[in-house]
């Protein structure tokens, strides 16, 4: 064999056939030619954009790999090198908006946040005031995530067993169908329909339990969706080892199953979390919002933080826009104390 198409390289347990291979220089070598030739059309075209710069080198970067990487190491090699290096910047793509969200929710919002902030409200702070605070909208979101949970969980969780360990037959389909249609049913129409069933027809008042039924159907699709999923990965041999044993249906879903797939359950809860969290069209239906603290979800107006971040960014003071980013960060940190904290109930429950 010709010692331009592979080397023989002597190993402890045999003999290794490796083919031509770039040296590992070249791959920042290319980097570096990509950015400076992207630098190059940076100062001569007009670019001026981060993005477009990234997305230049990115592209600049795969072919110069490409077209060395077919040069020494063949089409073959070439074609599983472009192929990684596309999913990588693919990664990197998906990645560049959250981070730069991230980067500007923390950097404007910081400046805000502090104890006053977090302890007071906005009673009685006019258009202009530097002070006020979001205690009041942070307390209206716990308490209404909090009911949303309460009522959408359990629910949501014997529809999703029914679907997997009952459910035959055309109500089954009939259910699926319909968890799917409010999988993608917009969050407006589900503050409509409180709006017009619960506090025009049934004459009550926008209240925050109001907003946890809206938050509420909203939940039900992502956790059934979730729930079905992790509980038709639970194999079967435990199910039917369990019935060998004399246990009942019923019991081994109790002690079997759900346990099983009880770590990713609570991952999907945690989703459904993160999706009402922030949501703020069904709550200007339902809660209408207040400057004062309502610790009563079931008597007048109560706030949330997505109201409160709609409000106060649609003011032009300068002191508003910064109670804006300042709660921004806050709803932000709070969904991921959430997921942090779901996360060790996870693991703390995890079946070995």
């Amino acid at each position: 064999m010709s010692t331009s198409t592979a080397t023989v390289a002597a190993a402890p347990g045999g003999l290794n056939l490796v083919g031509r291979q770039l040296p590992r220089a070249a791959f920042p070598a290319i980097g570096a030619g990509a950015v400076a030739v992207t630098v190059v059309l940076y100062v001569l075209a007009p670019i001026t954009s981060r993005i477009q710069f990234v997305l230049i080198a990115g592209a600049l970067y795969l072919i110069g790999q490409t077209v060395a990487s077919i040069a020494v190491e063949g089409s073959r090699r070439a074609t599983d090198r472009g192929v990684t290096t596309l999913v990588y910047l693919a990664f990197l793509l998906a990645v560049i908006p959250l981070v730069a969200v991230l980067a500007s929710v923390i950097s404007k919002g910081a400046q805000r946040v502090d104890v006053d902030f977090l302890t007071h409200s906005m009673r009685n702070i006019g258009a202009r005031d530097a002070g006020g605070g979001i205690y009041h909208a942070l307390i209206g979101t716990l308490e209404q995530i909090a009911l949303a949970s309460l009522f959408a969980v359990p629910f949501s969780l014997l529809v999703a067993i029914y679907l997997v360990e009952y459910g035959r037959g055309r109500i089954s389909r009939t259910i699926s169908f319909f968890v799917d249609v409010l999988t993608g049913l917009p969050s407006v129409i589900a503050g409509l329909f409180i709006l017009a069933f619960y506090i025009l027809a049934l004459e009550r008042k926008p209240t925050g339990f109001a907003g946890a039924l809206a938050l509420t159907i909203l939940m039900i699709p992502v956790v059934v969706r979730s729930a079905e999923e992790m509980l038709k990965l639970v194999p079967n041999d435990l199910r039917e080892a369990s019935y060998a044993l004399g246990v009942s249906r019923w019991r081994t879903i109790v002690k079997v199953v759900i346990p099983t797939a009880l770590p990713g359950i609570i991952t999907g809860v945690m989703l459904a979390v993160a999706r009402v969290a922030g949501e703020t069209a069904p709550l200007l239906l339902t809660i209408f919002g207040t400057d004062s603290i309502n610790f009563n979800p079931f008597s007048g107006p109560q706030s949330a933080l997505p109201l409160y971040i709609y409000s106060q960014a649609g003011q032009p003071q300068q002191v508003a826009i910064d109670r804006a980013w300042g709660a921004a960060l806050t709803l932000i940190v709070l969904v991921m104390l959430l997921n942090a904290a779901a996360r060790l109930v996870a693991r703390l429950t995890r079946v070995r």
